[in-house]
């Protein structure tokens, strides 16, 4: 009864006119950030922080949480149609996306991620509201430990996620790992593996790595065969939304990510990005229905699930921030900035003393779906008229996207030749026949993992034994040993290669 009686104040809240137009103008903002590949909702709202001084505080973070979630549906789109991921989230999507594009089903991959995160989307709202006191005892359980542990949890999933060859997949993560580790010690403040070079010290932008591995490797992949040969989609794309057939798988995949999403979004360290990799992990795990296309080669649920899981994760990450003040990624950290800017302190203080703000941003987040639904889903045709475009006109305006988006993240030129070396270092991996989205995950997950290690560490005085005296540590730790131990059985590992098979 009483969270009825929330959810009302909330919506009388979101339902006024000033918070309406703010909340549509978050959600443009953000599919329009998501959709540009370089561009994340980390340096947009960065950006607009200054522009909320003069807006009324419920007004300014409904429009900065539109930025964020409807970023998540916005990266979809380039990941599926260009294999860019718009953001970091969206690496997973590209794996079954771009080959549904491939094969003239666009329309129906950009209906099931927009489906799938509407879904998402207003369940992680339901859970915010609901068990957001409760839900942040979980992440209260969470240390340094447990951190590093669930860590490496994701970095095994994703030598299970990377097609081909095992032995390549972990020397992607490893690669990927050494790249995170270029930059600034966080404890001794001396740069490392920078090669006197002033521009590493702050490390390699994950944006400048995504847009070379994917979108130039890409291009000068195409580009390097004749022209008769090269990745253009001619063929029609068949029916815009998803069939009966789509709509039974889908259903379930969706319902997990969901689930999955929803628990990992509240965890610090990049939730929506964890539990899009977890979410596809367990969707690979899940046994093929008869006459369903293996992933790696197009399967629905391969875009569904993971979608489905990064935007419950954008959505509950809200719950550290609004009842602990503790943000659990980047976004959230800019979220605080901006509370703090109108002079609310973060913190359970906020449900109790300002209830408007609190609930008035949970309303909201269901009108946000709404709207991005709507926004997204009759805008299809569009997106897909970007596939009927020559290629020649296509790969100079992907390269122009790419080189603006990283220019624009920090104003450096630098960062716009990283790209094109980073560019021919993708083409090599294609040459090789090497997945690259392990490499962003180690990357990702690197700095993180040793910040975690090097605390954990410091608190137990160099003992090594707190990774497993720890329940949930040694849990977690118990489970990549196995789920390693599986993936290199013979009998495992012959099944894995098969459903790589490319047709």
């Amino acid at each position: 009864m009483e969270l009825i009686e929330h959810l009302s104040l909330g919506f009388s809240v979101a339902f006024t006119a000033q918070n309406l137009i703010y909340c549509l103008i978050g959600c443009i903002l953000g599919t329009l950030i998501g959709i540009l590949p370089g561009l994340g909702p980390v340096a947009t709202i960065a950006m607009l922080l200054p522009a909320t001084y003069s807006l009324p505080p419920v007004a300014a973070l409904i429009m900065l949480a539109g930025i964020y979630y409807g970023a998540q549906y916005g990266g979809s789109t380039t990941a599926i149609l260009v294999n860019l991921p718009g953001e970091s989230s969206s690496v997973v999507t590209m794996i079954d996306g771009y080959q549904m594009a491939r094969k003239g089903r666009a329309g129906p991959a950009l209906a099931a991620a927009g489906i799938g995160s509407f879904f998402a989307g207003c369940v992680g709202t339901i859970i915010l509201a609901a068990f957001a006191p409760p839900l942040t005892e979980v992440a209260f359980m969470f240390g340094p430990a447990e951190y590093f542990s669930l860590m490496v949890l994701g970095l095994i999933g994703a030598v299970v996620l990377a097609s081909g060859s095992l032995l390549k997949a972990v020397g992607m993560i490893v690669l990927g790992l050494l790249l995170g580790m270029v930059g600034t010690d966080v404890n001794s403040g001396v740069a490392r593996y920078s090669f006197d070079i002033p521009h590493l010290t702050d490390g390699i932008d994950f944006v400048v790595i995504a847009m070379g591995v994917f979108g130039y490797g890409e291009i000068i992949a195409n580009l390097s065969k004749p022209e008769d040969e090269r990745e253009i989609f001619t063929a029609k794309v068949k029916g815009l939304m998803p069939t009966g057939e789509d709509l039974k798988r889908m259903f379930p995949a969706m319902v997990r990510g969901t689930m999955l999403g929803s628990a990992l979004g509240i965890l610090p360290g990049g939730g929506a990005m964890l539990s899009a990799f977890a979410a596809y992990t367990i969707e690979k795990k899940t046994k093929l229905k008869p006459g369903e296309v293996p992933f790696g080669q197009g399967n629905i649920r391969g875009v569904t699930a993971p979608e489905s899981a990064n935007n419950a994760g954008s959505q509950t990450s809200f719950i550290p921030l609004l009842t602990l003040g503790i943000p659990p990624n980047a976004v959230m950290a800019l979220m605080v900035g901006a509370m703090t800017i109108h002079n609310i302190q973060p913190g359970p203080q906020v449900m109790t003393s300002n209830p408007e703000l609190f609930w008035g941003l949970i309303a909201s987040m269901w009108l946000g779906n709404a709207m991005l639904i709507i926004l997204n889903l009759p805008m299809i045709g569009m997106w897909i008229k970007l596939l009927s475009v020559p290629y020649r006109w296509l790969f100079p305006a992907i390269v122009l996207f790419c080189a603006v988006g990283v220019y624009g993240t920090k104003n450096s030129e630098f960062d716009v030749w990283l790209v094109g070396i980073f560019g021919f270092i993708g083409y090599v991996f294609y040459k090789l026949g090497t997945e690259p989205a392990p490499l962003l995950l180690g990357f990702i997950l690197g700095p993180m993992m040793e910040e975690n290690l090097r605390r954990a560490l410091l608190l137990s005085r160099g003992d090594w034994s707190v990774f497993v005296t720890r329940p949930i540590s040694a849990v977690m730790l118990a489970l990549a040993v196995i789920l390693l131990i599986i993936v290199t059985l013979p009998a495992v590992k012959n099944k894995r290669e098969e459903a790589f098979v490319e047709e």
